[in-house]
């Protein structure tokens, strides 16, 4: 497919997903709001002067409008092994949720409960998970999920003997305590 005939389909989609109409964008721009139309249509040629002020507004970049090839999906960050833990991060760095696979060890002491801003949900693959949140114990067994304000003291350990795999989604506060990695921590290149 002709690339240039996806910008008017990807400039209309950018102006949806910012919640403006037609109208909005044109006061926005000074750009009226017909040729705005008739450039999602296709029907009408962008050039800079006209296409500058719009991606300006809508926060998006040139390159994603007329993008050739799809950028590649795959995450590829540096797995954190801590504590026990194994931390495979799912999300690119940029993204403002992390998820993140994580693997608690079986402990027999409860760690040391943390908090932090934010909010916390996770998910059971396999193995059970001691959840302290706020000084009560709570075991979670395969497929079930928790969710809970992070200001609440919580930590999170294997329990049964064996390690528990837990998909975790959290804010920017979160992924900080979760999974960051000190000057002295390597990171595992696998």
């Amino acid at each position: 497919m002709d690339e240039l005939a996806l910008l008017g389909p990807r400039l209309r989609a950018a102006r949806i997903a910012r919640d403006l109409t037609l109208e909005a964008l044109a006061t926005r721009t000074g750009i009226s709001a017909s040729t705005l139309s008739r450039l999602e249509s296709g029907k009408r040629q962008a050039g800079l002067e006209v296409l500058l002020p719009i991606v300006k507004h809508l926060g998006v970049s040139l390159d994603a409008l007329v993008r050739t090839t799809a950028p590649d999906p795959r995450v590829r960050r540096p797995i954190i092994r801590r504590d026990g833990m194994v931390i495979a991060r799912l999300s690119p760095e940029e993204s403002p949720t992390q998820t993140a696979k994580i693997t608690y060890p079986h402990r027999a002491a409860r760690p040391t409960p943390k908090t932090h801003t934010g909010r916390e949900w996770l998910y059971v693959l396999s193995g059970r998970l001691r959840l302290d949140l706020g000084g009560q114990e709570t075991i979670l067994e395969v497929g079930e999920a928790a969710e809970f304000d992070t200001q609440i003291p919580h930590a999170m350990s294997a329990t049964g003997g064996g390690p528990a795999e837990v998909l975790s989604i959290f804010d920017e506060a979160g992924a900080r305590l979760h999974t960051r990695v000190s000057a002295n921590e390597p990171e595992s290149p696998d």
